[in-house]
């Protein structure tokens, strides 16, 4: 993006799209059900988790800065329950998230050696350590990159005592089972973004894991969705009441309330295998249709050389008829 685009875009998101007096690129006010809902409120999770390894690709619903400046600017006078929106995404993703980390987990126990009752409590307490010391190492170098030195200098004070202690839990671990089945890797599922976390991962691993983008997204994620769901039914009262006799068409009422449809887990599953499908619909027709030019030319040809001979018969009987009358 150049330099003019840039403070395009950061003025479109302080003044909204009315800034120059022209409409905004997709030509929609910012309570079209066309424009997403979690997005105004700067918890979509296709742009929070863009460019990482959970990337949902582009929201099917507009994504515009100027028509978050928009919303903000209208909500000062009319409260349009959005919030409620963004929270029904929010638990849909949410909970799609976590069915595929109980999958993962479920896959982990079916594949890895299973571990005896005592020897798992001390393996996920060498796990618990580590999973401190990656946040904790993390946040103090997010700390130092901000300018707060001493408070990142105490998280590592914190960081060290704790590998003091990860040190004694990864002995008595090694020590309450064979070599050989202490050099296997073993994992644990991330309860925040599922990704999956190695026993002998060193700190740098670690630091990189809960500091990405990917963590954080998911953190930030689910904390909105806390606060959200705090206010919920309080939200869904105040709703009830500012709507019960009004015309909702403005805000995409039409005799019930419109639900959001947005891509994600199994809704994009079932998007991707519909997609695939009409894909081998149009290949196979396709097929059809090229075989079937390929048997009307073949026919052609087939007539054509009919004809030829035809011709060429015809042509031959004249002249032999013609020969007859030279002779006689």
């Amino acid at each position: 993006m150049s330099a003019h685009d840039q403070m395009r875009a950061m003025l479109d998101q302080l003044m909204g799209t009315g800034r120059n007096g022209e409409n905004n690129k997709f030509h929609v006010k910012y309570n079209d059900p066309k424009v997403c809902k979690s997005f105004l409120l700067s918890c979509c999770p296709h742009e929070i988790l863009s460019s990482t390894r959970m990337d949902l690709g582009e929201c099917p619903k507009i994504h515009d800065l100027a028509l978050r400046a928009d919303f903000e600017n209208a909500q000062k006078s009319k409260d349009h329950f959005y919030d409620l929106d963004a929270m029904e995404h929010l638990q849909a993703f949410i909970s799609d998230c976590d069915r595929r980390t109980e999958a993962a987990k479920q896959r982990l126990a079916e594949t890895q050696e299973e571990l005896s009752a005592e020897v798992a409590v001390k393996a996920n307490s060498v796990h618990e350590l580590q999973e401190q010391i990656g946040q904790k190492l993390a946040k103090a170098e997010q700390l130092g990159a901000e300018g707060f030195v001493d408070e990142s200098m105490k998280l590592m004070e914190e960081v060290d005592d704790l590998r003091k202690k990860k040190l004694e839990a990864e002995q008595e671990y090694r020590n309450s089972m064979p070599a050989s089945s202490y050099q296997q890797q073993k994992l644990r599922v991330c309860e925040v973004c599922s990704a999956y976390l190695g026993i002998h991962d060193n700190d740098r691993r670690l630091a990189d894991h809960f500091g990405g983008k990917l963590h954080l997204g998911f953190i930030k994620i689910r904390e909105k969705l806390m606060d959200l769901e705090k206010t919920a039914d309080k939200r869904k009262d105040e709703r009830k009441k500012a709507f019960k006799d009004k015309d909702r068409d403005d805000e995409g009422f039409s005799g019930r309330r419109y639900r959001e449809h947005y891509v994600g887990g199994r809704e994009l599953d079932r998007r991707s295998r519909r997609h695939r499908s009409k894909s081998r619909e149009r290949r196979d027709n396709r097929d059809k249709e090229r075989k079937d030019r390929d048997k009307d030319r073949e026919r052609r040809r087939s007539r054509s050389k009919s004809r030829d001979r035809s011709r060429r018969s015809h042509r031959s009987g004249s002249s032999d008829k013609k020969r007859d009358r030279e002779r006689e």
